[in-house]
């Protein structure tokens, strides 16, 4: 599925833009380029909150906050995932 957005820039990104594009650019289209711009965008936020995740996650077993993996524990967690997935059914 896709949509249209209108933008207004200035001289200088639009500039930059077509700079981007066509024979001189890596991308056909301002669209091209405007899509890869916030692909990359959206997955710099994504890598964030992923290490973000583990920084919290190193910091919990830092102050000796985790639970050990034990064969019980794994029993349980897959448990509780087939309940998850049936309750989706």
């Amino acid at each position: 599925m896709s949509s249209s957005i209108n933008l207004s820039l200035t001289d200088e990104l639009r500039s930059f833009i077509d700079s981007n594009c066509g024979d001189t650019g890596l991308y056909s289209t301002p669209s091209e380029f405007l899509r890869d711009i916030l692909r990359e965008k959206k997955e710099r936020q994504e890598l964030a909150t992923l290490r973000e995740g583990v920084l919290a996650g190193y910091q919990d077993l830092n102050h000796g906050r985790f639970v050990e993996f034990t064969g019980n524990l794994r029993a349980s967690l897959k448990l509780a995932e087939k309940r998850e997935q049936d309750d989706w059914k």
